[in-house]
């Protein structure tokens, strides 16, 4: 038990006064009164990103059609240059990643070209809590294939609707699995899957494994190459901090190089023979051959600012920071919410939780509208999820104590019951 804490403001200012990535607060721009909770769904715009999107623009403006090749970030070398910034991130080797597409083009890409049904190996393991996106694209790609998605799709069963065994998707790996395709961190509840012993356990079944780290970059360490991980996909525009819709990313293990991309594009080209304008491809030696079109620079642009962030503070900083917070909010919420009915549905252990705090209650829908009214930015999932996601880089525990202590408030006061329980248009 820590016997140093304690439920007042003073006692999470002091612990904001100790915080060694409080200066990183100031980098970001957030609206006046306002506590922002969301940065798991969409993260803050610093003031980097933003100069970091203007220079591109500039280098438009300034050389036209030049800016492929000149300037301080050519175009044509763009995707690279970032992955080689968020290398780091995912425990990679710079050629491995590779910034293009979004989350659910690079799926497709990835899937096109490792998922090879043959006898009887033709089936995809994934699991029932995944985001829907995952899913679609895999049901899609057996449609391709001429499989039926309800024999060849095994969903692995969560049994508290929030969480799932590892044991339970090592048991789904037989010998009729082709690839397995899981999230790094459950987008509901947060859970951290173990990556390391189920890509080992994939491995001894002859089995390619997948993870989809939307919800754990920027977030957690990741060690995709000591782990040997097969490929990875994500976004960049949450914990990232790369704007909407910002430019996704891809790891390939190195073992793979040389497989040809089963959809392939232009860019996906060998950098030197990219204009030589020929009918038959010669694909990039690394991640690089994954790419398909013509890169969007101007939404990649931001994450040439947000990056240089992570690097700087370090991805075992913003951990060590984001679990501390996540222990304060859990602590305040037994403390403080026990009247109210609120289920901390996240993993409560230090190792098995990402990087925000998942509440269930049956008003969630109206309470978030609640939340929001009173200048607090949640996240509402369906049914009946509340997702609150102080973040390392710009988020304060004194923040934390203010969400909660509003949630105390409107349950009190019973804010809420001026609001209709069900989700807005985008939740």
């Amino acid at each position: 038990m820590d016997h140093t804490f304690d439920l007042s403001r003073d006692y999470a200012q002091s612990l904001d006064q100790q915080d060694q990535l409080k200066e990183f607060r100031e980098e970001f721009f957030m609206a006046r009164e306002t506590i922002y909770m969301d940065g798991n769904s969409l993260g803050l715009l610093s003031k980097r990103a933003e100069k970091s999107l203007l220079d591109l623009l500039d280098s438009w403006k300034r050389y036209g059609i030049d800016g492929w090749t000149k300037g301080d970030h050519p175009w044509f070398y763009f995707s690279e240059k970032l992955a080689s910034m968020s290398a780091l991130l995912v425990g990679a080797q710079k050629e491995e990643v590779i910034i293009t597409g979004s989350t659910t083009s690079n799926l497709h890409q990835l899937v096109a070209t490792f998922y090879k049904p043959e006898g009887k190996r033709t089936k995809i393991v994934a699991d029932e809590l995944n985001f829907p996106t995952d899913i679609y694209a895999l049901k899609s790609q057996l449609e391709l294939h001429g499989l039926s998605p309800d024999e060849h799709l095994l969903q692995v069963k969560s049994r508290d609707g929030n969480t799932l065994l590892e044991a339970d998707i090592v048991e789904t790996m037989t010998d009729e699995v082709a690839l397995i395709v899981l999230p790094s961190v459950l987008y509901r509840s947060g859970q951290i899957l173990d990556m390391k012993y189920l890509t080992k356990e994939a491995h001894n079944r002859g089995i390619k494994i997948a993870f989809d780290l939307c919800h754990s970059i920027g977030s957690i360490p990741h060690k995709l190459s000591d782990w040997d991980v097969d490929y990875a996909f994500w976004c960049t525009y949450k914990h990232l901090n790369g704007g909407p819709g910002s430019v996704a990313g891809l790891f390939v293990n190195n073992k793979h190089f040389g497989v040809a991309p089963g959809l392939a594009g232009w860019f996906g080209s060998q950098k030197e023979k990219q204009f030589d304008m020929e009918h038959t491809m010669t694909p990039s030696s690394d991640a690089g051959a994954y790419q398909m079109g013509t890169p969007h620079i101007l939404s990649a642009a931001p994450l040439l600012g947000s990056l240089t962030m992570f690097k700087e503070a370090g991805i075992e900083n913003i951990r060590e920071k984001s679990l501390r917070m996540t222990d304060y909010m859990m602590k305040l919420i037994d403390s403080e919410l026990s009247d109210y009915h609120f289920v901390i549905a996240n993993p409560r252990e230090a190792a098995k939780r990402g990087g925000h705090i998942y509440l269930e209650h049956e008003e969630a829908a109206r309470i978030c509208k609640a939340l929001k009214e009173n200048q607090v930015i949640p996240d509402f999932r369906t049914p009946k999820g509340i997702r609150l996601a102080p973040i390392a880089l710009y988020n304060t525990f004194e923040e934390a104590w203010k969400t909660v202590q509003m949630l105390k408030t409107i349950m009190k006061e019973e804010q809420y019951k001026k609001f209709s329980n069900k989700r807005d248009v985008v939740a």
